[in-house]
């Protein structure tokens, strides 16, 4: 047994420790059964219903109504996004000061959507909704597809300079600058939250990932011993803060010069290796997408009677999709508001390409590992990155498990750097721009406490204020629907 420190305990004492856990478990559960409870039901052929959440009501609806009012406009231009977006990977770009060329922007957003969840989270999503949520997944990515053009396009439009000469922008600016006074207070209720989520979603529980993935290669191939890793666990956790707060520090730039050069990297190797597995076991690859579109609509057929609900399977992929691109939250649209460009549209449409990366491509090939290797799955039971590297060591042996700890370690380091920037951007708008260099560093002083703390519930506490996030977001987005149409209209010269 680690002598790690326990969360309640480090926050309540141990006198209190169940009374204050307790407390904090009813209301994060209370939060949680808000944003994700059922709160109506949808009457169904042949009997039984539809339960449908607070979230599932805004987020799917958003990417409906922006499908709509702009024509599938996803489809219709994805050839030009991606055009955009890969074609310039290849092209020497410069930023004025104070920005990130437009593909550096995506790359940063993508540091931040790219990240654990793309690897757990998909497994966990197949293990409690069976293989019919990848359907759901993709669903969800087509309309956030949209959702985040919106987003981001809105973004570059209603930004500002901040003192520094710094662009910053994002739901918080959109807000401010889109909608009248009365509704300000929703920028505030963004930022609040977006603070209160980056130090749990952003840093810890990212950090606590890249210390599990290094103790267990290092103690699958014998280097340490298990009495040794609280104190690698320490030196993890002060060489990752060091290397987070000479990045933030380094401002803007820095922060996408490095996205730039990580994110391309981390994304190839893991469609590389992924790929690898479909081939090797490409015989099973019509059954496994016949089980994905059986199972989206008859799950029990699918699972052997395990996951019978089809709103369960929908449930599952959908908050997937939604939490992986993060389509809906807005958080992508504060690094694209940084681009060095003077078209919205055409930074909006990295957007699409964004969504794509992370949901259609990465998460598509991860639910593929896993069923394609033929492993045994435990549907209803829950599941996360194990299930992943065990559909990778199925197919290549052991060894491959030097390469998950890598993926990990680039994925959640990646995730931590771009929501460094969402951070200081929330806490830069609820505060002033002063507050930015002691933010960053208190921020990348957490990454210790990652490493050396047992989080407990504070998974919970991040993803429910990260879902949080979404409501003031959502309604923006529907008050600027608008705007938007008008802009792509505009950028396209359409009638």
């Amino acid at each position: 047994m680690h002598n790690r420190i326990k969360l309640h305990a480090f926050f309540f004492g141990k006198n209190n420790e169940r009374k204050g856990k307790s407390m904090i478990v009813q209301l994060i559960e209370n939060i949680y059964q808000f944003l994700w409870g059922e709160w109506i039901h949808v009457p169904l052929p042949g009997g039984g219903s539809l339960g449908l959440s607070l979230l599932i009501i805004l987020l799917l609806p958003a990417g409906i109504v922006f499908t709509i009012k702009t024509r599938f406009l996803q489809i219709r231009k994805f050839p030009y996004a991606m055009k955009e977006t890969i074609g310039r990977a290849f092209k020497k770009q410069d930023a004025s000061d104070g920005s990130m060329t437009p593909f550096q922007a995506v790359c940063t957003a993508l540091a931040s959507t790219v990240g654990t969840g793309n690897i757990a989270g998909v497994a966990g999503a197949i293990a409690i909704g069976g293989p019919g949520a990848v359907f759901w997944m993709w669903v969800s990515a087509i309309l956030g597809m949209c959702t985040k053009f919106s987003e981001v396009t809105l973004a570059v439009h209603f930004r500002e300079r901040n003192p520094e000469g710094d662009y910053v922008g994002g739901p918080m600016y959109y807000i401010k600058n889109g909608l009248s006074k009365n509704w300000h207070f929703l920028a505030v209720l963004f930022s609040a939250f977006g603070v209160l989520t980056v130090f749990g979603t952003g840093n810890a529980t990212q950090v606590n990932t890249i210390t599990t993935a290094i103790n267990s290669a290092l103690l699958n191939f014998n280097v340490i011993s298990k009495s040794s890793v609280d104190t690698v666990n320490l030196i993890i956790g002060i060489f990752v803060a060091i290397l987070v707060a000479l990045i933030l520090l380094g401002g803007i730039k820095r922060i996408g010069q490095v996205a730039e050069r990580l994110v391309p990297f981390m994304a190839f190797i893991y469609i590389f290796f992924a790929l690898g597995v479909v081939v090797l076991n490409i015989n099973h690859l019509p059954s496994v997408f016949g089980s994905i579109i059986n199972g989206a609509f008859h799950p029990a057929s699918v699972t052997g009677g395990v996951v019978g609900s089809f709103f369960m399977s929908m449930k599952k992929g959908v908050a997937r999709g939604i939490f992986s691109n993060e389509a809906g939250l807005g958080t992508g649209s504060i690094a694209h508001a940084c681009a060095d460009t003077k078209e919205p549209v055409k930074q909006g449409l990295l957007g699409i390409f964004e969504v794509f990366t992370d949901t259609i491509l990465i998460c598509t090939l991860t639910a593929l590992v896993i069923l394609c290797s033929g492993i045994p799955i435990g549907f209803g039971a829950d599941a996360g990155a194990e299930l992943t590297i065990s559909g990778f060591t199925a197919t290549y042996g052991n060894w491959i498990s030097i390469f998950t700890a890598v993926a990990l370690c680039c994925f959640a380091f990646s995730t931590i750097i771009g929501w460094g920037l969402y951070g200081a951007r929330c806490i830069e708008f609820l505060f002033s721009s002063k507050v930015i260099k002691p933010f960053m560093l208190v921020y990348s002083l957490v990454a210790i406490l990652g490493a050396t703390v047992d989080l407990g519930m504070l998974w919970s506490i991040a993803e429910t204020f990260n879902g949080l996030m979404a409501i003031p977001n959502l309604i923006t987005l529907f008050l600027l629907s608008g705007t938007v149409v008008k802009l792509v209209k505009e950028y396209f010269h359409e009638k």
